[in-house]
């Protein structure tokens, strides 16, 4: 795999393991002023327990890049498949507590 850089081409390798992914249905970002911390994490139904499947850990520079990369592929996406619809509404949500104990106010 090549991608283009401002001096030239960059060969990116891809293992067998990196290129069979992992499956992610929910992200958690966090940040601080050095870098922004995105957890992927995959939720199943009915499970109260759900683990980080995959970390990354990327610059505030890198996040925006990233942010706009996504952007633009989904503008290309949507162009091609049409508008990505939006999930509302509890019935949709995923509960912080994922199934354990609520707290009360």
């Amino acid at each position: 795999m090549e991608a283009n850089t401002k001096k030239g081409k960059l060969n990116i390798e891809l293992s067998e393991e990196a290129a069979e992914g992992v499956y992610s249905n929910l992200a958690v970002i966090t940040h601080s002023p050095s870098e922004f911390v995105v957890d992927f994490i995959r939720v199943m139904p009915g499970v109260p327990k759900a683990k980080v499947k995959s970390r990354i850990i990327v610059t505030p520079q890198h996040a925006k890049r990233l942010m706009k990369a996504m952007q633009e592929n989904i503008r290309k996406y949507e162009a091609q498949h049409g508008p990505i619809s939006d999930i509302k509404g509890p019935e949709h949500s995923i509960p912080m507590n994922f199934g354990g104990p609520q707290g009360q106010a």
